[in-house]
């Protein structure tokens, strides 16, 4: 099973400024109880929990999932499954 990992890069960096790492069984115990305001806002970001979940099942699926880059703030974060 992968784990989720989100990097967060600031000012066109090529280090991160931080990543967080959190293994799938914790995504999929939250996804049951995150809010759906929550779940809502992660959609409109192009992110679907389930999805993400459904995913991590595939040993061959891993790398990048999700890259959303704000321009305005100089910001890219990447959300990754990274097999454990």
């Amino acid at each position: 099973m992968a784990d989720l990992k989100i990097t967060v890069f600031k000012n066109d960096q090529s280090e991160p400024e931080s990543t967080i790492t959190i293994p799938m069984v914790v995504i999929r115990v939250a996804s049951k109880v995150i809010p759906k305001k929550a779940l809502d806002i992660l959609q409109e970001r192009g992110i679907d929990l389930e999805e993400i979940i459904s995913l991590s099942d595939n040993p061959d699926v891993h790398g990048p999932l999700v890259i959303i880059e704000e321009h305005k703030k100089k910001e890219k974060i990447i959300i990754s499954l990274e097999n454990c």
